[in-house]
């Protein structure tokens, strides 16, 4: 059903763009235009940087349309196409980079409708863009399957936006990141046309679409790869010192017979924000977190060797009411002490393969508490390393790019997660795909999710 402005002021006083004229081309395709509920669907966690916060608060679309399969998909395409009116596609808005905040306004694409499960067997699944992963992997389980990665905002993200903006997670000590080969099937998609195509995209095409903040297409389906749902026990080991918890890490992640999906060396003070998990997270510890199967534990704790104190170890659980130990890792982390002190921020690190934990002691050694170190072990390119999503103590934006440029010339590579363009902010993700010559073909008017590829010119007016 479509909705009324709560406004006094017309749409077209409202929008540079012809609304109107867009919701008379849509038809029966539900909208949602009240204003207060545009501008708050218009968000994601971009908060999370104090200089994104600043750039970004106030921005918003126009419109919320609302497709309920790919037709309608298509339907929108075109309208926005021979409208010239932007378009911005939003799953379940958990990014932290303004992903699908819409920088020149227009329509706001919810893809919350497109959740069909459209086949799966065995390793393999077919699904609608808009399906929440947490709710992929409870249709799965009872086959014995699940996504081989999600991010820690599983509950709420969409696969679709989880390709379109993310990189990698919970499951990436084992299978990397989604960059990797094979760990994208496939990608079907929509272009941007005044005749809009649907085109599939397989195997390393499908990479076109990867973190691409959806400026290369409207993603409508994905098949993407599963991997065995073991029975998972949550593990916290506490350690006197970070570096020792970083060590074991390391040891477990390279420990191929263990089979783990999440080890997450986290520095004290941070493990002093985990508010439920606050028992297993003796003041002063720094603590490593895993995800180990159940048939592994006993070599998991032989790996320990004496090291380190076990404080927790309970069946995985995703129930209502209860926090996944996946809450506590990957961005969840800098969230936990947002909670409580909003003026942190964080940073995205990669360290090099063969000197991982040298690079990890030398920044923890120049930056003290400034920079409180938290790993996440991760396989990238076939080799084992650690990424990083240190908790910064902000001040300024010229002390944050001095942090960044100190990083880096010490070898570790920046992603940097204060910009919202593909090219400044992807530095270690990106895909080798020609993203920015898939654009040309696929949305010659520059409408998709105008402003993040910022050297992307309209080849059509």
């Amino acid at each position: 059903m479509n909705s009324t402005v709560s406004a006094t002021a017309p749409l077209g006083e409202r929008s540079r763009y012809p609304v109107e004229a867009l919701i008379e081309a849509l038809g029966d395709v539900p909208v949602t235009t009240e204003t207060q509920i545009v501008r708050r669907r218009s968000r994601d966690f971009f908060w999370y940087s104090p200089i994104l916060n600043a750039s970004l608060n106030g921005k918003s679309a126009d419109i919320i349309v609302s497709p309920r399969d790919e037709a309608e998909v298509v339907r929108v395409a075109a309208a926005c196409a021979k409208l010239r009116i932007p378009l911005t596609v939003r799953g379940g808005a958990t990014g932290n980079y303004g992903q699908a905040v819409p920088l020149e306004g227009g329509v706001l694409l919810d893809m919350d409708s497109l959740t069909a499960i459209e086949w799966s067997k065995p390793g393999l699944v077919r699904v609608g863009a808009g399906a929440r992963m947490h709710d992929i992997d409870a249709a799965l389980r009872p086959t014995g399957w699940e996504l081989r990665m999600h991010p820690s905002t599983k509950r709420s993200a969409t696969i679709g936006g989880f390709v379109a903006g993310g990189s990698g997670g919970v499951g990436s000590v084992t299978y990397g990141g989604l960059r990797e080969p094979g760990n994208i099937v496939a990608a079907r998609i929509v272009t941007l046309e005044e005749e809009p195509r649907i085109i599939e995209l397989r195997g390393d095409a499908a990479q076109k679409v990867n973190r691409a903040y959806g400026t290369t297409g409207i993603i409508t389906a994905l098949e993407m790869p599963l991997a065995p749902a073991w029975d998972w026990v949550e593990v916290v080991v506490a350690f006197d010192d970070f570096m020792e918890a970083a060590n074991v890490g390391l040891d477990i992640a390279m420990a191929d017979g263990i089979i783990k999906k999440l080890v997450s060396p986290i520095s004290w003070p941070l493990p002093s924000y985990f508010a439920s998990l606050a028992p297993a997270c003796p003041p002063g510890k720094s603590i490593l977190i895993c995800m180990i199967a159940s048939i592994s534990m006993e070599a998991f704790c032989e790996a320990l060797g004496g090291r380190g104190m076990l404080t927790f170890e309970e069946p995985f659980d995703e129930a209502p009411g209860r926090t996944p130990i996946y809450e506590y890792t990957w961005n969840h982390t800098t969230l936990q002490m947002l909670k409580s002190d909003r003026s942190v921020t964080y940073l995205q690190c990669l360290y090099a393969h063969d000197r991982a934990l040298v690079q990890v002691r030398m920044m923890r050694d120049m930056f003290g508490d400034e920079v409180i170190p938290h790993l996440e072990f991760i396989r990238f390119g076939g080799r084992l390393t650690c990424s990083a999503l240190p908790v910064v103590r902000y001040t300024t934006p010229e002390r944050l790019n001095e942090i960044m440029a100190l990083h880096e010339s010490n070898g570790v590579m920046i992603a940097n997660p204060h910009v919202v363009t593909l090219e400044d902010g992807s530095r270690h993700k990106r895909a080798d795909a020609d993203q920015i010559g898939f654009k040309a073909q696929v949305d010659p008017y520059g409408l998709l999710n105008p402003g993040k590829m910022r050297t992307y010119v309209a080849v059509k007016t």
